[in-house]
């Protein structure tokens, strides 16, 4: 449910994005006339090949990670898909773009999209939760192998969701898709107009020069950061995508500089600590 309303609380797509999404649609035969106006929203099944998901499948050369450009790719339940397909996506979430080859043609597509997945902590599902699960530890051990550290490594923020059977339907909700929308919109205009100048438009963008430049951190937020690298929590990729979330938390708070606290919470979102222990991640 949350990863189908993330498309929704997206900043509408400019004009350059709109121009780059009906090309892609235009290689598919999908283009219904005029710019796109809707952010892509790609929920392929986990039984999808590896083709089928970077690109090369028979005769359609773009895959759903191109398909999904600037927009949301949705995995749902993420170790039911094959190890190799979940690793070809490495290079997409790394470099923004995707190198099909095959042999007598090549191409480079753009891909840079928002990957959103969900899984269960274990094969039955019910992980940490007294004495319904029935998985062995060599059943938990295969289903954690099914994602690479490599790949956790390229995931911002892992978010554990625990059973909830007192939750009121009809309370009232803490938000709303309009106004998580208008924080985004707020952040995003944030995010152009301090990054205008180095040529990138938002947060994820960033390479490391513009990443020491733009978020730069006090004393306290260095010695957060370092203490998580001695202790062998971050990788040095890890490091760079935690400025990345905490540059994008202050922004979400209209804060011009990045605070301690918003590095401790994109400290508290990284992924070294496992899918142990809740009902889903």
């Amino acid at each position: 449910m949350l990863a189908q309303r993330i498309a929704s609380i997206l900043p509408s797509l400019s004009r350059q994005e709109a121009i780059e999404v009906t090309r892609i649609q235009s290689i598919t035969g999908d283009l219904a006339g005029g710019l796109a106006s809707v952010r892509p929203f790609r929920a392929p099944h986990h039984s999808i090949t590896t083709a089928g998901l970077v690109g090369g499948a028979g005769g359609r050369w773009v895959g759903e990670v191109v398909l999904a450009h600037n927009g949301v790719l949705f995995l749902d339940e993420l170790s039911e898909f094959t190890r190799p397909t979940l690793e070809a996506l490495r290079q997409p979430l790394e470099d923004g773009r995707v190198a099909v080859v095959r042999a007598n043609h090549s191409a480079v597509y753009p891909a840079r999209f928002m990957l959103v997945a969900a899984t269960n902590p274990c094969p039955c599902g019910y992980a940490g939760d007294g004495e319904r699960c029935r998985c062995t530890e060599g059943d938990m051990a295969r289903h954690r192998r099914r994602l690479s550290g490599p790949l956790l490594d390229r995931v911002d923020v892992v978010a554990h969701l625990e059973r909830d059977g007192a939750h009121d339907l009809h309370a009232t909700p803490l938000t709303s898709s309009e106004r998580a929308r208008e924080r985004v919109t707020a952040a995003r205009e944030r995010q152009s107009a301090r990054l205008k100048e180095d040529g990138v438009a938002m947060n994820a963008h960033m390479d490391v020069r513009m990443l020491l430049k733009h978020a730069r951190l006090d004393a306290k937020g260095e010695a957060m950061v370092r203490r998580a690298l001695e202790t062998g929590l971050l990788s040095a990729r890890g490091q760079h995508r935690v400025l990345g979330v905490a540059r994008t938390i202050a922004d979400l708070h209209a804060s011009e500089r990045v605070r301690t606290r918003d590095v401790g919470a994109a400290l508290a979102l990284r992924a070294e600590v496992g899918l142990e222990g809740s009902r889903a991640a």
